[in-house]
């Protein structure tokens, strides 16, 4: 379910707090985790599909008809793995599926120090929010 207007502002007014407040911490939670790892697989995918489509062009001004069916599979394959890997990617927000690998002892305890993590934040927000509004 996307989010409303509001909850989206209000989102991006968080991280602009988390980057004014601590911009180390904040760009160390931007650039890790499942997310990176599936958009960074995306973007290789679109990028196999490109080749793909070169390859079938060239095989068709050389009139080689292999080359253009093995760019017309290297086209099929990205395509499949990017549309797999769009679907697989985390929300932003949310916690991978339980089933995920490395969902053992240390991976469970580690989403938990995450979630007490963002309870704080959360409150931190909601207190400032408070104050803020009590201000005014």
């Amino acid at each position: 379910m996307p989010l409303s207007e509001h909850e989206q502002r209000m989102l991006e007014q968080m991280e602009r707090a988390l980057y004014a407040e601590d911009p180390k911490f904040a760009s160390a939670l931007e650039g890790s985790g499942l997310r990176t790892y599936t958009r960074r697989r995306v973007y290789q995918a679109v990028a196999g599909f490109l080749v793909g489509i070169a390859l079938l062009m060239a095989g068709m001004v050389a009139k080689q008809v292999w080359l253009s069916v093995v760019g017309f599979l290297v086209m099929l394959g990205c395509a499949v793995l990017a549309v797999t890997g769009w679907r697989k990617a985390p929300k932003p927000g949310e916690q991978p599926a339980a089933g995920a690998a490395g969902a053992g002892p240390q991976a469970r305890r580690q989403a938990r120090q995450r979630r007490s993590m963002m309870d704080r934040i959360e409150e931190r927000w909601q207190r400032r929010r408070d104050e803020q509004q009590g201000g005014q």
